[in-house]
Parts: structure tokens; sequence; C-alpha cells
């Protein structure tokens, strides 16, 4: 089912202009928060997507186990392995405030792991987030704390969830959400109960619905204070059934976290008038970059699993990550109609 006309022409909104009007920064700065001992791959596919998507800087806030491997695995990534067990909180949690001052979105999920204190960062993180009014983006075991405190996202209207089909079924029975209600609406069910949360249900399509009609949406607790209160209920609901490849990898939907996160950092930048016209509310942001982040990702799963077939692994889909921007946004978007050496 193609993308309604007017949504695509909103998302080309929320893409930097490369003509040089832009200094460093203003395509996005990008954080994933995330990688301990046992995982090193998952921030680092978040965060070399988030760059190959467009992002301009990525930063990977990790625990010091985790700092070297993800340091080896690109010099394009900034890392920052200050989530220590043994480190003092009120020590982490200025250090933290300070650097999420400097991002426009955070990530968090991605190698995340379930040990406490990486959880209890997390916690962490998401209140200073709320605090500052960032864009979050949260996704893998960063959902399943969400699950055990709802309180920490619900009324945050600036946050994207991305289950995947295990995660979501956790996540509804854990809000309340009854497993009779037809498949198509309980994406939009959720994100009511979370009050207004975007949820990005992976699925063979990805189901992605926003519902602020209900009694915990929040503008002032989303920093959204500003926005026509009479305008701001919404209920909408996108299915992105684009072609992806045949097999699915484990990571990919940490590339799918970084895609979304580059695109609600871009957003933060056209809200703080880097570029744009400033005609679209901020408060519309998450949804058009999860269904920005899954159209350009499901694409890139095509085209690897297309080269590689069976043995496609996620370290093939990040290469294709700018081309299928190209395909999704046209080559303009991307630079490539500047010519080719």
């Amino acid at each position: 089912m193609p993308l309604p006309r007017g949504l695509l022409e909103q998302l080309k909104q929320l893409i930097p202009p490369l003509n040089g009007t832009l200094h460093k920064g203003q395509s996005g700065r990008v954080g994933v928060l995330g990688g301990a001992l046992d995982y090193t791959g998952a921030p680092f596919f978040a965060s070399i997507s988030a760059l190959r998507f467009g992002a301009d800087l990525s930063h990977v806030i990790c625990s010091p186990t985790a700092a070297g491997a993800i340091k080896s695995y690109s010099p394009d990534l900034i890392v920052h392995p200050i989530l220590s067990p043994d480190a003092p909180t009120l020590e982490v949690k200025s250090e933290l405030s300070s650097l999420l001052s400097r991002l426009h979105v955070l990530v968090i999920g991605p190698g995340l792991g379930r040990e406490e204190y990486m959880q209890n960062y997390a916690r962490m993180a998401m209140g200073l987030a709320r605090e500052q009014g960032m864009f979050l983006v949260l996704d893998a075991d960063a959902l399943f704390l969400v699950g055990q405190d709802i309180s920490l996202i619900k009324g945050y209207r600036r946050a994207v969830v991305t289950p995947n089909v295990v995660e979501f079924k956790r996540l509804s029975q854990q809000i309340g959400i009854d497993p009779k209600a037809p498949p198509g609406e309980l994406a939009g069910l959720v994100s009511k109960e979370l009050g207004g949360v975007t949820v990005l249900q992976k699925g063979a399509s990805d189901i992605i619905s926003v519902d602020t009609t209900g009694e915990n949406a929040d503008l002032a607790a989303s920093k959204l204070k500003d926005e026509d209160g009479s305008k701001e209920n919404a209920k909408e609901t996108v299915e992105v059934d684009i072609e992806g490849g045949l097999k699915r990898c484990g990571g990919q939907g940490d590339i799918l976290s970084g895609c979304v996160g580059t695109m609600l950092a871009w957003g933060k930048c056209y809200e703080d008038g880097a570029f744009g016209e400033g005609k679209i509310p901020a408060s519309r942001m998450p949804l058009l970059a999860a269904i920005g982040g899954s159209m350009v990702t499901r694409t890139a799963s095509r085209r690897a699993f297309y080269k590689e077939g069976r043995g496609v692994v996620t370290e093939d889909m990040i290469p294709e990550i700018g081309k299928s921007f190209a395909e999704v946004f046209g080559e303009d978007a991307q630079g490539q109609d500047k010519g080719k050496l």
C-alpha cells in the first residue's frame, strides 16, 4: 500500500538541506545508550546506522566493559564509557545530564541488557531526557524496563517504542490491553494507554500508531505546552508494507532504532529552526520519524537480502542504508544528484 502523498511530503520537509547552509551538528546529534560486557554489536549497529542515515554525530553511552570493542568497530563513533557499576550515582547523573544537553535524541535499549546497574542507568536517562524535552526511541531491554514501570514514559509524546512480536505481546499484557482486540487496532490501544507515545509495531508489515485521545496524554509533560490543545487529539495508524528481506537478521531492529533516531534528531533541528518553515508541529515528529525509519530499514533489508540471500547478516544492511534512503526519498534528498566520481 503506497504511503499517502501528504505524509511523504511531510517526511521530506524534515530532511536537512544539503546546500551548505548548515554547520556541523545541525543535521542531527544522536545518542545511543546501551552496551555492556555481553552486548557490543547492538549499540554499534544503532549508532552507525544513524550516521549512514545522515546524522552528523553519533554518540554511544555505554559500560566501560563494552567501550573498547565498540571503539574498535568504527572511528566515526564517539564513545562515552561512563556507565560503570561502581561509579557514584550522582557523578554519573551529572555527566549524563551534561552529555544529553548536547544531543537531539536519545535511543535507549540496543545492547542495554538486564543487569540491574544498566537498567538503573536507563531509568535515570529516561528521566533526564524528559526533563530536557528530548525525543526518545525505546527498544529491546528498554521496553522490558518500561513494562515494569510504565510511568517512565506514560504521557510523554516525544517517545517512540519499537517492539518486535514478542516484546509487543509482553508489553500489551503488562499494560492490560485486551488480546482479543482486532490486530490492526492493538498498536493504537497501546499508544492510548501509554498516553500518546508513538508505537512502531514491527512485523511482516510495520504498524505505526499514535492515539492521544486518552486521559494519559500530557502536553505539558511532553514539553509541548505551547501546542494548541484543541488540535492535539490525534488518532492515526499507518501501515508500512514496503518489501523487506526474506530473512530477518538479529540486529535489524537496532538499525531501525538508529534510523528512527536520526529522523527524530532532524525533527528536533527542524523544531529549533535550523532549517525548514516550521509548519510541522513537534507533536507529529515521532509518527513521521517512525514511518521514515521503517521505510528505509525495510528497503535496506530487501537490498541486502537480494545480494546475500540466506547468508545475509546485519552488517550487510549498513552499506545499503544510504542507497535505500535515496530509493525511498529520491536521489536529490540523498545528494546523489550532484554528480558522482
